[in-house]
């Protein structure tokens, strides 16, 4: 029971840790670098992995989050490991599987100083495994994971985006945390409902 919720039991313990991280954090956001404690709407989630808070003061939320980004981490890169064997061919496997994994990997070394040259590594892995994904899930019958697929790929895009030609900025903080949330769902969905039976359809059809 405990092997099969693995996943579940990790994202679960990874947003309290983040959600503990962030009543600790002493303030500070790009609108505001005065202002005081978190706030959702402007701040990134990488303030919080910081070693000095935007406002200038000791970061005491470091410790919650960078155990968060590691529960968070982990759980992601198992569940792309343990689905890759629900896809078509050995490539695909393959793909799902090493790209997941490494893009985890990267995301967490992001909360180190190698965040700059590491949020390009783990962005372009994690798009490749999802893709991947998305597209064997084309080939099947479950409609609202097609759908939802490609509202996370969608978020994705934009946040990478908007991070990258510094447009919007300032949305950006509520973009990131809707496309986390979209990624949590995609990720318990397949999961739980998206494993042999779907491949299955795609073998037979």
């Amino acid at each position: 029971m405990v092997g099969r919720n693995l996943v579940l039991m990790g994202i679960i313990i990874a947003l309290i840790l983040l959600l503990v991280a962030t009543l600790y954090y002493p303030g500070g956001s790009q609108s505001n670098p005065n202002s005081v404690g978190y706030h959702w709407g402007d701040n990134y989630l990488s303030n919080l992995f910081g070693v000095k808070a935007v406002n200038g003061a000791d970061n005491s939320s470091r410790p919650w989050a960078a155990a968060g980004m590691l529960f968070l981490s982990a759980s992601f890169g198992w569940f792309f490991i343990k689905y890759s064997a629900n896809m078509p061919s050995k490539i695909s496997v393959a793909v799902v599987k090493y790209c997941g994994a490494g893009a985890m990997i990267s995301a967490f070394l992001a909360i180190t100083p190698l965040h700059d040259p590491i949020i390009p590594v783990a962005s372009t892995l994690g798009l490749i495994a999802c893709f991947y994904i998305t597209m064997f899930l084309f080939k099947s019958k479950l409609h609202f994971l097609k759908l939802l697929s490609v509202i996370c790929l969608l978020l994705f895009y934009t946040c990478v985006y908007l991070y990258f030609t510094r447009t919007d900025l300032n949305i950006l903080p509520v973009m990131q945390k809707l496309s986390l949330l979209a990624d949590i769902v995609w990720v318990l969905s397949l999961e739980y409902f998206a494993g042999k039976a779907a491949l299955e359809y795609v073998k037979s059809a």
